[in-house]
């Protein structure tokens, strides 16, 4: 009975990071996931004392949490906005830093029978798509972009989030930026009134339906695609180059758009150049300035340096591009408002 007594006790004393283990929590964007597991796994193999553990719910659910102060850190695939910014400050007495962390791509996934390459999607096919304009996989439109390719006469399932999703909004901020139609009827955001689709929880449920239902187009990270076997497209960009994917062209996309604000709040979406893919976007660890325990924010300040300086180096695997080295310098002098 005792010693029953004493596993109990051990199994609610260890999470709470007694004997020595500190442990951080965080939550948020699903786009950023692989390489956040790994990171975390890593800085615990050097740092055993310390555990970071992170829930991959959607960057409307990050925001909302670190805004409420339930988590140590937050992370998105949108910046905060001003009007979140306040809001934070405002229940937590201390500013919210946006840190950017790695660039990642959204693709265009489908499973159309018969179709196994790669496929070519213009902004307006894009567009069309999604706001349900072109509905049959035999559309001139497609057909159009892709000769050769032989489309069945099929209807086109659209598959989008379901959840708050930075993925979404990097996908719908593309979309009103190439395409008024969109913009005026459905517009940009983490949510949105989709004309028509149905829906799936995170990364991996767009995915996972796209792998399941014949006919159907979604959304996702570039590494669930590549995870998922599931076929995704090249993307025409703003200079009318047909590009797919690549650490390549989201590095090329990072260097040829609006230079980086102060904040770190850019969009870099259908950014200009030969060599850009257009559906590309920096991902964001939000940080308060203050932790609440001063422990923490040393932990948390530690762990961003050595993400820029060692973490980086593991993001090419997991189909990240990197920090531009301009951008990991100004990264460095941020951290040190961590307090």
């Amino acid at each position: 009975m005792i010693r029953r007594a004493m596993l109990l006790l051990l199994c609610v004393l260890l999470p709470l990071g007694v004997f020595g283990q500190t442990i951080l929590n965080g939550a948020g964007a699903t786009f950023p996931n692989p390489i956040y597991s790994k990171w975390f796994s890593e800085y615990h193999k050097l740092h055993p004392d310390i555990q970071i553990n992170y829930q991959p719910i959607g960057s409307g659910g990050g925001i909302r949490q670190v805004t409420e102060g339930t988590v140590d850190f937050g992370a998105s695939d949108m910046p905060m906005t001003d009007t979140q910014l306040q809001e934070a400050k405002t229940k937590l007495k201390t500013s919210i830093l946006n840190i950017p962390t790695v660039l990642g791509a959204v693709v265009p996934a489908y499973n159309i029978p018969g179709v196994t390459g790669e496929l070519k999607f213009t902004p307006a096919v894009l567009a069309g798509i999604f706001v349900g304009t072109i509905s049959n996989w035999n559309d001139k439109a497609i057909a159009a972009a892709n000769p050769g390719v032989n489309f069945p006469n099929q209807d086109i399932i659209v598959v989008h989030r379901s959840d708050g999703s930075g993925t979404s909004f990097i996908w719908t901020d593309y979309l009103s930026k190439v395409s008024s139609e969109w913009k005026n009827q459905v517009g940009s955001g983490t949510s949105v009134k989709w004309p028509k689709g149905l829906g799936g929880k995170g990364n991996e449920g767009v995915a996972g339906s796209i792998r399941q239902l014949s006919g159907s187009i979604g959304y996702v990270e570039s590494i669930y695609a590549v995870q998922n076997k599931i076929p995704y497209g090249s993307v025409q960009n703003a200079a009318g180059v047909f590009l797919k994917a690549s650490l390549e062209s989201v590095t090329a996309a990072a260097a040829s758009a609006p230079k980086m604000a102060a904040d770190f709040r850019v969009s870099i979406t259908n950014a200009p150049g030969n060599d850009s893919y257009p559906i590309s976007s920096f991902t964001w660890v939000l940080i308060p300035a203050q932790s609440k325990d001063a422990a923490k924010g040393k932990i948390l300040a530690d762990f961003l340096n050595w993400m820029v300086d060692d973490g980086q180096k593991m993001t090419a695997a997991l189909t990240y591009a990197p920090l531009p080295e301009a951008v990991e310098q100004k990264v460095k002098e941020a951290i040190k408002q961590v307090k």
